[in-house]
């Protein structure tokens, strides 16, 4: 950049959909690759395919605004009660309570398709704009008319979920994945390439991406880790580096760029140390990694849930081990504990695994890594539980209940779970950690979750881990080499004061 003549730059304006594109094209490992993007909407698209070859790509399709595949499923997000924009994720874990075979299902998945969404042979859609609100209001869809439509009442904050809303949150969910198999096949066809790179918000729905896996239309897939419009941000500087200043891109085919989506800031024991000082913190330091890893891989071996927060932080929606609640998926109340106790939230949510990535194939349906934990696939057949033949027809709270498998804290209700292979190369923190832990169990996997609480960003400062660290029932911290355990903290005994402190604020 050094030899840029800045005076005479311009000032440069990347496309919505084509920051995406760059962001997913540029950096995965493939020379060449079709390209799929699907949000909301950006400018006026709200879909495109593309190809991408060396340091160049092409837009080959694009679908316009007010048709859109993200803003249908929000509008969903909407009536099921849920934040648009940042609740989609809480429909998507939503969906598997749904009973396939009930009536109710069938009719809510014939009524999307009848009078919602009109879906052409090519993926692409038409909305009926009479039930979409959207265009012309602050709200998606007008609530009454759907709840004329689907025979319910559009669920508020905070309500108690019913088993229709359950059905309905499934629904969405198979004319979502419908869409997007379209959608795929027609990028296949347009370009014939045998790599897929997707982004854009909608490329976050992992249980749509285990699909596209599973019917190997591409022999590879490349998921973007920050699809959303973060994300944006770095394809638009991509795009600038290849596509205006024609820069040369070296590719190998098996390594991504992203450097594991570990591209935030870290801290030095100096930033620990100020941090300690400030709160009067009771800890230890452990100048041997792999002792510290043994350490805390006992402790969660014993039940104990643990804020690990080690390196850089994350880049994107989703903890990848460095900031990062981690417990023990063997154990069968950690998902109910965790859910409740730790992240404040709602009990139905799903927690992933992390997984060391030369052991995926023993707990998982799944012979790729997915590093970045956008990738569903079921848990294999052997760990399964034998269910009640009554099972669908069981309250969702007796389903959360029901013992499923061996790692039973990471199997969701329909025996899924969206899983994070860790490797050694990109995180060999992480790796160690989770590998002590093996020698401990035998059980080369942990339940990973983003460190934070509901409604709070993951924790970026060793201040806001131990902020967060206080006011839950997290057992243990690490901080770099640093540990803390919550029964030796001098403020230990006024912990309802944190808990009201960083709720309310």
């Amino acid at each position: 950049l050094g030899n840029i003549d800045w005076e005479k730059t311009e000032l440069l304006f990347s496309e919505h959909h084509l920051s995406h594109a760059a962001s997913s094209f540029f950096a995965s490992p493939f020379e060449k690759s079709a390209i799929l993007t699907i949000d909301g909407v950006g400018e006026w698209t709200t879909a495109s395919i593309g190809m991408g070859e060396s340091n160049k790509i092409k837009i080959l399709k694009e679908l316009h605004f007010p048709h859109s595949v993200g803003l249908l499923y929000s509008s969903f997000t909407y009536f099921l009660g849920f934040t648009v924009n940042s609740g989609e994720y809480k429909l998507m874990g939503l969906a598997p309570y749904g009973n396939a075979e009930d009536d109710e299902t069938k009719k809510f998945i014939e009524i999307i398709k009848t009078q919602l969404v009109d879906i052409k042979p090519d993926g692409s859609i038409f909305l009926n704009k009479k039930m979409f609100s959207f265009c012309h209001k602050l709200k998606m869809v007008n609530a009454k008319k759907w709840e004329n439509m689907f025979s319910i009442t559009r669920r508020k904050p905070e309500e108690e979920i019913s088993q229709s809303h359950c059905n309905l949150a499934y629904s969405i969910q198979k004319v979502t994945e419908e869409i997007i198999l379209k959608m795929a096949q027609t990028a296949y066809n347009l370009t014939k390439a045998s790599n897929l790179c997707l982004a854009g918000g909608v490329a976050l729905n992992c249980v749509a991406n285990g699909l596209l896996l599973k019917e190997k239309t591409f022999k590879n897939i490349y998921i973007q880790p920050a699809s959303g419009d973060a994300g944006g941000a770095l394809g638009a500087a991509l795009a600038v580096h290849y596509l205006y200043f024609e820069n040369q891109r070296h590719t190998d085919e098996i390594n991504d760029q992203m450097k594991g989506s570990l591209l935030g800031p870290d801290y030095t024991d100096e930033d620990v140390d100020k941090m300690n000082r400030f709160f009067k913190t009771v800890y230890k330091k452990q100048d041997n990694f792999d002792a510290m890893a043994e350490f805390i891989a006992e402790k969660i071996a014993n039940g104990n849930i643990v804020g690990w927060f080690q390196g850089r932080m994350e880049f994107g929606p989703r903890a990848l081990g460095n900031r990062s609640i981690l417990g023990d998926s063997r154990n069968p109340d950690m998902q109910q504990k965790m859910n409740l106790k730790i992240k404040f939230r709602e009990g139905f949510r799903p927690f992933a695994p992390a997984v060391l990535a030369e052991e995926v194939q023993n707990y998982f349906e799944m012979d790729v890594s997915s590093p970045y934990m956008l990738m569903v696939a079921p848990v294999v057949f052997d760990r399964r539980k034998k269910l009640a033949n009554n099972y669908n027809e069981l309250p969702l709270k007796e389903k959360l209940k029901t013992p499923r498998s061996d790692i039973q804290a990471v199997t969701h209700i329909d025996f899924s779970a969206r899983i994070q292979t860790v490797h050694k190369n990109t995180n060999p923190k992480f790796y160690t950690l989770i590998n002590a832990f093996k020698n401990i169990t035998d059980y080369g996997i942990v339940v990973n979750t983003s460190f934070n609480v509901r409604g709070e960003p993951i924790v970026c400062s060793p201040q806001d881990a131990y902020l967060c660290f206080m006011a839950t029932d997290m057992d243990y911290l690490v901080i770099n080499n640093y540990i803390y355990s919550k029964i030796e903290q001098t403020d230990y005994n006024n912990n309802e004061k944190w808990k009201r402190n960083i709720i309310n604020d």
